[in-house]
């Protein structure tokens, strides 16, 4: 008897909201030739982002660090894995007169998981940090880290990032079936740790995945509770046919309630639509969480 094929699972419709049009122009040339004469790296490129041409076109883009190929395998990202090379040395540099010749005021780094360095990358990630900070003192500097605990955390946090992020990437259920080695669980860890020492906090996820409504209403609250301030929510979309099918297109209405859930457990600020990205649109949103705290302070002092 042959062996039954694995079913597919049906085909989805990708919907209208999920359209994005072609993007270019001049800021957008100037991004990509100063990525190419500094043989840099974004997660743009290498997760396939549907708001490459949107974020490039104005002017911008989030910088992945030590190399292009990541230690571990998660099901649904399109970044290469297998086997690094040495980090460059020269990198943080680079990232560093890229953030100055880009004018950026708000810059966003993030990276691959390097499980083969002795310290997973943390130095490499410190001195891009600083860097940054000598070639432009007043950016502000948003990361993106793996899950890095104790004293390769401490690390990172040692060179004062301005944003710390990291991922919660799904609800804890789906967690074992869409990343890889990293835990629910040792993700809040992270956060938390983030969290205790006073840095502005921010976790990222994707919805369509196959998750309930109440499962990220209580990841969202387990998020606020490890002191996680800042949230991004996205519509998962299969880079290609090696990752993760999608299972849902999340309808926009939801993604709008996910937001108001989150603005009500205290969160300062949670973009969810279905574009959105862990980095996307992060300088608005930055500004925008300022102006929302500002203005509760002021109705606080004129109630007060």
């Amino acid at each position: 008897m042959e062996e039954q094929k694995k079913q597919k699972r049906p085909y989805l419709r990708k919907p209208k909201w999920l359209y994005t049009k072609i993007e270019g122009g001049d800021k957008y040339g100037f991004v990509e030739k100063t990525l190419e004469e500094n043989n840099l790296h974004t997660i743009c490129s290498s997760g396939k982002c549907p708001n490459k041409g949107h974020c490039w076109k104005s002017g911008t883009a989030t910088f992945m660090i030590l190399g292009d190929r990541c230690t571990r395998a998660c099901r649904f990202c399109a970044t290469q894995t297998g086997h690094p090379l040495p980090p460059d040395p020269h990198e943080p540099v680079k990232i560093a007169r890229s953030v100055k010749a880009m004018e950026l005021r708000h810059c966003v780094v993030t990276s691959v998981d390097r499980d083969d360095l002795p310290d997973k990358g943390a130095a490499h990630w410190a001195e891009t940090i600083r860097e940054i900070r000598k070639a432009c003192p007043d950016v502000i500097i948003e990361v993106l880290i793996p899950d890095y605990r104790g004293t390769e955390l401490q690390t990172v946090l040692n060179a004062a990032p301005d944003i710390v992020g990291h991922n919660l990437e799904t609800v804890e259920r789906l967690t074992p079936s869409v990343r890889y080695r990293a835990t629910y669980r040792n993700s809040l860890g992270v956060l938390q740790e983030i969290a205790q020492q006073g840095f502005l906090t921010k976790t990222g996820i994707m919805v369509g995945l196959g998750e309930s409504q109440q499962e990220v209403n209580t990841l969202l609250q387990e998020a606020y509770d490890a002191g996680c301030r800042m949230i991004t929510i996205g519509q998962y979309l299969q880079p290609s046919d090696k990752q993760l099918d999608v299972v849902e297109y999340v309808h926009p209405d939801v993604f709008l309630e996910y937001k108001r859930t989150a603005i009500r457990m205290g969160f300062d600020n949670a973009e969810s639509s279905p574009l959105v990205r862990s980095s996307y649109m992060a300088e608005q949103s930055f500004i925008s969480m300022l102006v929302r705290k500002k203005r509760q302070e002021t109705h606080e002092a004129k109630v007060g």
